[in-house]
């Protein structure tokens, strides 16, 4: 029985080393279905998930919000609690390998000895004896200096990845408004007269995707991360973004002389942003599947050709051009609509939402500003 148990301890080690490892250290996701990690995020998240469904809208995002920040330290403190277990175990397996403390059986001894060595308390009141439970007591120290060291490594990690998502996002609430549409980007665009400013913006795009997809699959755990303001979200900027490529790639007639250099551009950006959405659809195990709910039925396609044009950039209307526009988002919808459903992130409009101010325009102090 003592041997089966200090096997098992080891054991234990052994897998949350690997864990910690695959999360924190390899520099990829990881895919293999049975993981210590990947089963904690998927019960705490379908937990967290059904509380927050029965909450009004105006609470639901601010109790997500809650949910990456706290989760990762909880998942730290299980790993730790792990391991000293599994220490322990491994002591109480050597017999005559510790001194006795009064009042402590041998279990409650090495359960405590085990928390004291992993953070290097060194208090001194329990000992090993024998040179294996010696070993034991070094490489426990070891393990728990090394595991808080990763710790302290690794939050501002996490945190610089955050900060580098969310600064493009804020840039994108006085271009397409709060939350982002593609029309009212484009229709910004066209009034400036500076459509040929897209192409830098839509290459600035194309590299934060790129980048999203590199640190979001690094650390799954971002996705869960909400924006610092209402009506944005990582998810929702990137459909905008990809709503914004496939109405320039509909294009306009004319051909204006800034149209072949923003399309070429725009096919970069949403083959970038499609690769990210795929990527991590296929990371969380969603399949894709089209909304339930139409986001672009044709009394809304006719509305977006009508403010384009109003603000100066028509676009082509031919039966093909319909067809092109459901093939491009045919490519892309199916995995933000089921990446926006599991991650509880609502996918922005076409259409600009009526008498909606910016989040620029709006303070707790300041009256309307839209006229700025």
């Amino acid at each position: 029985m003592t041997i089966f148990v200090g096997l098992l301890g080891l054991y234990m080690i052994l897998v949350i080393i690997w864990e910690g490892f695959e999360t924190v250290i390899l520099p990829r996701s990881v895919t293999r279905q049975l993981r210590l990690t990947r089963g904690y995020y998927l019960t705490i998240w379908s937990l967290s998930a059904a509380v927050a469904r029965r909450l009004p809208d105006s609470r639901r995002q601010l109790f997500l919000s809650y949910f990456g920040p706290l989760s990762l330290p909880l998942l730290l403190v299980i790993w730790a609690q792990i391991l000293i277990l599994a220490f322990a175990m491994i002591q109480w397996a050597l017999p005559h390998g510790l001194s006795r403390v009064p009042g402590m059986n041998r279990f409650e001894t090495a359960l405590y000895e085990s928390g004291v060595t992993f953070f290097t308390l060194g208090y001194g009141d329990v000992t090993p004896h024998t040179r294996i439970t010696r070993f034991a007591a070094v490489l426990e120290a070891g393990v728990g200096f090394g595991f808080l060291a990763v710790v302290i490594g690794y939050l501002p990690v996490l945190y610089q990845s955050f900060s580098r998502r969310e600064s493009i996002i804020s840039l994108l609430d006085a271009r397409a408004s709060s939350p982002p549409s593609a029309t009212e980007m484009l229709k910004r665009y066209s009034e400036g007269k500076n459509m040929i400013a897209l192409v830098s913006l839509l290459a600035d795009w194309e590299a934060w995707s790129s980048e999203l997809l590199e640190s979001h699959l690094s650390y799954p755990v971002l996705s869960y991360y909400r924006s610092q303001h209402d009506r944005q979200s990582w998810l929702g900027a990137l459909t905008c973004v990809m709503d914004t490529c496939t109405l320039i790639l509909v294009g306009s007639p004319g051909n204006p002389e800034w149209q072949h250099e923003l399309q070429w551009q725009a096919r970069m950006t949403l083959a970038m942003a499609r690769h990210t959405v795929i990527d991590l659809a296929y990371i969380f195990n969603q399949q894709p599947a089209p909304p339930e709910t139409d986001r672009l039925p044709e009394p809304d396609r006719a509305k977006i050709r009508e403010v384009l044009a109003a603000a100066g950039l028509p676009l082509n209307d031919s039966l093909e051009d319909d067809e092109k526009l459901t093939y491009l988002r045919g490519l892309y919808e199916p995995y933000v609509n089921t990446l926006g459903h599991f991650l509880m992130f609502t996918l922005p409009p076409w259409l600009p939402e009526p008498g909606s101010p910016d989040n620029w325009q709006t303070s707790a102090w300041d009256r309307d500003t839209r006229h700025f």
